[in-house]
């Protein structure tokens, strides 16, 4: 009697999705564990703006000048309270608190909004691609913690990630709707550090008039409160340290992410020609905001406040590290397109979203000693290293895509 076929093992539906499971939390658990060896160089700054500002709020409270305020620095030399007054009255209540406890605050504020931006990103690729909602999410949030500017947010103590949620939420939700708040956002941030103000010019350049007059009257009412505050500090800021560069920084310094630090790091201990600056910025500038506009107007508003702040970082003369921002919305942008793209584009896309992620998560400046004395870039590796933001910025105003079908941002909880 011949034996009967033995039918082949079955993998049933529920051993697939338990292998899923199982991978996706390895992956989660591996890219956490990633984390603290990633801040750890980051610790060293040990909040060091924050107390800054910390300082200079004290000062202010006993009766001084608020840009008096100076304290030494072995790489920059000296350091001065430079925002807006704006951000002195917003910064000047914490100063009433316990340091630790303003650092817990600002710490966990940054987090939460890394957590609700990268919802905004993520959340529409998510739906258009079908993609695992739970995971995809994680894992973004993850990436967005590791990238060196998330990290220099928080181990700075900064407020950069504050401008972000002001930006997107204007730039993202109201502006296109033509909500009645649109231009709030912008002009809030804009009041509060002025690099936001890019954006108020992206709203004009895409004729989005009503948002743009409400970012710049908001922008100026927050300023004149200010000055109703603090009329003396206010005159002296907007009439003398705006224009004071030398109050920042050094401009050759590597954390400097800008056209003008790229410059700086060819000449120095000399001044770069602000001639050939200038007109690098109005190149920059124009075709920026020219693919920006042209964004918009395709329907793609994240790939065009992309664009936009990929301009602002490269025209200010000063961009700190934890500044650029902006490399993470054009990850998605790229990612975005991949998946929805087929053969070598979608090679192309998948490859410059990987570098730009390996880079920016690897950083410019965290896993490098600089050192703290004036040095020209002598070579070439050192060139592209040194100068690594400046150069990923450039390449992406001229191949960030602008999607033809674009997402659409619904906001949600």
């Amino acid at each position: 009697m011949p034996a009967e076929p033995v039918a082949p093992l079955a993998v049933t539906d529920d051993g697939d999705a338990s292998g899923r499971t199982v991978r996706r939390i390895v992956a989660v658990l591996a890219l956490a564990a990633v984390l603290p060896a990633l801040y750890l160089p980051g610790l060293v700054h040990d909040f060091f703006d924050l107390k800054i500002y910390m300082r200079a709020m004290d000062w202010w409270a006993a009766g001084n000048p608020l840009y008096d305020y100076v304290q030494p620095d072995r790489v920059q030399g000296f350091l001065y309270f430079t925002y807006p007054p704006f951000s002195a009255l917003l910064l000047r209540p914490f100063a009433l608190l316990p340091l630790g406890a303003t650092v817990a605050i600002f710490t966990l504020l940054t987090g939460l909004a890394v957590a609700v931006t990268t919802r905004w990103l993520v959340e529409p690729v998510i739906v258009r691609h079908h993609l695992p909602r739970v995971f995809t999410l994680t894992v973004a949030v993850l990436l967005v913690l590791a990238v060196e500017s998330t990290r220099e947010t928080i181990t700075f103590g900064q407020i950069n990630m504050l401008l972000v949620v002001l930006i997107l939420a204007d730039l993202l939700f109201a502006a296109p709707r033509n909500g009645r708040w649109a231009g709030v956002g912008v002009g809030l941030a804009t009041a509060l550090k002025l690099f936001p103000g890019i954006f108020i010019v992206y709203l004009l350049a895409t004729r989005r008039w009503r948002a743009a007059v409400v970012a710049g009257a908001t922008a100026a009412a927050a300023t004149l409160l200010a000055a109703a505050v603090a009329p003396r500090d206010s005159w002296r800021f907007w009439t003398h340290e705006l224009w004071a560069t030398d109050r920042v920084g050094r401009t050759d310094y590597t954390g400097n992410q800008s056209l003008f630090g790229l410059l700086s790091r060819l000449t120095t201990p000399q001044e770069p020609n602000r001639l050939l600056w200038l007109a690098l910025v109005a190149l920059v500038a124009g075709y920026g905001l020219w693919r920006a506009v042209r964004a918009a107007r395709a329907g793609d508003a994240l790939t065009g406040l992309t664009l936009t702040g990929l301009v602002g970082a490269l025209a200010s003369p000063i961009t700190w590290t934890h500044h650029v921002y902006w490399f993470v919305p054009a990850v998605v942008v790229l990612v975005d397109a991949a998946l929805a793209a087929t053969g070598g584009e979608r090679r192309r896309l998948l490859t410059a979203a990987v570098g730009t992620t390996a880079v920016i998560v690897y950083g410019v400046v965290s896993f490098q000693d600089w050192g703290i004395a004036q040095a020209p870039t002598d070579s070439v590796g050192e060139f592209l290293v040194r100068n690594a933001y400046v150069l990923i910025s450039l390449l992406l105003l001229i191949g960030l895509p602008v999607r033809t079908t674009p997402t659409v941002h619904r906001q949600n909880g």
